[in-house]
C-alpha cells in the first residue's frame, strides 16, 4: 500500500520559515521523481518545486532563491525548505510522487501554511 505523508505546514509571519517533510512508502522511492505542489482558495494547483530520481531540481519562479527542495533516498523523504515566506505563499502544499516511465502517480493529504502577521 502507497502512503505519502506531508508534515510540517504551520502558521509563520512575514520573512519567516518553514520546513515541509514528506515521507513516502510502498514505493521504490529512489526511482520516483518527487515534486511540491500548492494550492492556494480559489487557484488551480500549481508547481512548486521538483526534484528528479537523479537530483535534478526545478522551481517555479515565484520560489526561486527562497525554497529549496531536497530529498534522502535513504529515508524515502523529501523536503521544501522554504524561506523568506511571503503572504502569497499561504496555499495548501502537496506532495507528489510520479513515475512517468510506468505511469504512477501518488499524492498527499497536504498540509496548511499560512503566512501572516
Amino acid at each position: 500500500q502507497v502512503q505519502v505523508v506531508e508534515s510540517g505546514g504551520g502558521l509563520v509571519q512575514p520573512g519567516g520559515s518553514l520546513n515541509l517533510s514528506c515521507a513516502a512508502s510502498g514505493i521504490t522511492f529512489s526511482s520516483y521523481v518527487m515534486g511540491w505542489y500548492r494550492q492556494a482558495p480559489g487557484k488551480q494547483r500549481e508547481l512548486v518545486a521538483i526534484c528528479s530520481s537523479g537530483g535534478t531540481r526545478n522551481y517555479a519562479d515565484s520560489v526561486k532563491g527562497r525554497f529549496t527542495i531536497d530529498r534522502d533516498n535513504a529515508k524515502n523523504t523529501v523536503y521544501l525548505q522554504m524561506n523568506n515566506l511571503k503572504p502569497e505563499d499561504t496555499a495548501v502544499y502537496y506532495c507528489n510522487a510520479q513515475r512517468p516511465s510506468a505511469r504512477l502517480m501518488y499524492w498527499g493529504q497536504g498540509t496548511q501554511v499560512t503566512v501572516s502577521s
